[in-house]
Formats: C-alpha cells, structure tokens, sequence
C-alpha cells in the first residue's frame, strides 16, 4: 500500500454520510479487533462537528466520554446538537450512537467549540524538549519484526500512522520522577490534502494512539501485560498542524489511582511549533494477576 492510499484509507474513516440534517454516518474498517478504537470515533465525532460549523472558524478544544466499546461491525450515526454560534465562538455538542440488539444506544459524546480567532493579547508556548530526530529511529516495522506476536497487533495501525520510537515500547525499563516523560514521533502516511478540519480530526485520531501507555510507564513492560480502555479524551488546538507531518508527541502521567490513570499529552510539529495539548483519564488493568 502506498503513502497516498494510506492516508486515502484515513481520509476514508473520516469521511462521513450525511443521512440526513445533522445527522453523519461513520463506518469502520474491516479489522480483527472487539472493539472500534477510540480514535476513530474522537476523529469521525470532530468531523461531524466540522461539518456543521462556519468554515472561518477552526476547532480550539474538544471534550470527549467514551461511554460503550464500539462495535466494529454496526454502523455509528453521529447526532449533532447546535448549542450555540456566537460572534466569535461556535459550539457543538455529538452523540454518537449505534444498535445493540434493537436498542438504539450512545457510545461516545463529545462537545467542541470553534472560534474565528483574534489578535493574540498573551502568546506564549512549550518548547520542544531536544530529542533525536525521526530518520535516526526504529519505526513500528522494526518493532514488529523484533517481538513477532507480541507486537502483532501494531502491524494494522502502522500501515496508517507511521511512528518512530525512542524506546522500545516492549522492553522500555520502569520510568521514576523527575524522568517519567515519553516520547514518541508519529505522522499519517502520505499526504491528507489542505483540508484544514481533516488534520485536526486525523490528529484526533493519533492524539488517543499511545497516550495510555504514560499511565503504566513506571511499571515498565508494554501493552501485552497490560489491558486498557480511554474513558475520556480532551484535546486543544493551539495552533494549526499539519497531521501529516511528523509531530513530536510527549505523554506523562501526573497521577493514577483505583485503576485509573490521568495522562496528559504535549505536542509539536518538527519544526518546534507547540501545537496542541491533550488530556485523558484510562482505565488500566494487568493482565499478569
């Protein structure tokens, strides 16, 4: 599969069906999984959003619950609600909804707001953390190829995202303060166009792809001793990206407690810019007791 039909296949998630007004219709790609991946629906959710908002105003802060697992092979509709289109501000609330043996249910909701932006008062960013470039590093095929099975369930995702790692996800010792930071550089295969809604939804999508993994990485070890699921995910937009670029992704995990773990999230395009930051609380469980 080339970069161009990679990021066709991405552009192909996003695009919706609008079965009637304010009403969208995602699908799911064919996969071996028991569950939609929460980026999908964050992504898909966005861009039902998108849909509905003035085109001269961009996406600043997304909310999101996960409420159900996704079922990979039913249909989602996604059910807009105009909350409110101000002067400078345009919100809108999506549930999305899908049929589980006759009953119509939500399994995703999320609120984003837009603005037309303004001239900045205050302007200040995160700098980058200096860390070797994405050519000099191990990408998901060399991690595949390295641990068979155990990584097996990357080789899917890896075909639309590309990544490269600056520690082996799978053998990655036990992070302990001050140094409890990961990073890793991701972009989307090939090219998605100027579409300015559809970066944002694409990095969305990436934005849920290894933020979990900050909350059991001073356990050390990887996701085959782990199980997880994302119950809420919030993004902001600080400046406009290119989804298709590499972009530096820095996660943490400030606190986890009863099973749960806060994880929050910076990133970068490569040349420095901060562009948004995210934040998600998780469900984590080992599957070692």
């Amino acid at each position: 599969m080339t970069g161009g039909s990679q990021a066709a296949a991405l552009l192909a998630v996003l695009e919706l069906e609008e079965r009637k007004p304010d009403v969208f219709v995602g699908q799911t790609p064919s996969t071996e999984r028991q569950r939609i991946f929460g980026g999908q629906v964050a992504g898909q959710a966005l861009m039902a959003a998108e849909r509905t908002a003035p085109e001269d105003r961009a996406v600043h802060s997304l909310h999101s619950y996960f409420l159900r697992p996704g079922d990979p092979f039913e249909e989602i509709r996604y059910e807009v609600d105009r909350i409110r289109d101000g002067r400078s501000f345009t919100t809108r609330r999506v549930v999305a909804r899908q049929y589980r043996k006759g009953e119509d249910v939500a399994i995703f909701a999320l609120t984003a707001d837009f603005h037309a932006g303004e001239e900045p008062v205050a302007e200040h960013c995160l700098p980058m953390p200096e860390v070797p470039r994405p050519d000099t590093l191990p990408g998901t095929d060399e991690i595949v190829a390295r641990h068979g099975e155990r990584a097996a369930w990357m080789a899917a995702m890896g075909k639309v995202v590309e990544q490269r790692f600056l520690q082996d996800p799978f053998t990655a010792p036990p992070k302990s303060p001050p140094d409890t930071k990961s990073y890793t550089w991701l972009r989307v295969a090939g090219e998605l166009g100027e579409d300015r809604a559809a970066h944002a939804a694409a990095l969305t999508f990436v934005s849920d792809l290894t933020l979990l993994s900050a909350g059991f990485a001073r356990l050390g070890g990887g996701w085959p001793d782990f199980i997880g699921a994302s119950l809420d995910h919030a993004v902001w937009f600080h400046r406009p990206v290119r989804a298709d670029d590499w972009f530096l992704y820095e996660t943490d995990s400030p606190a986890a407690s009863s099973g749960r773990a806060l994880c929050f999230g910076q990133i970068w395009s490569a040349d420095g810019t901060h562009v948004a930051t995210v934040a998600q609380e998780g469900l984590i469980r080992s599957l070692k007791d």
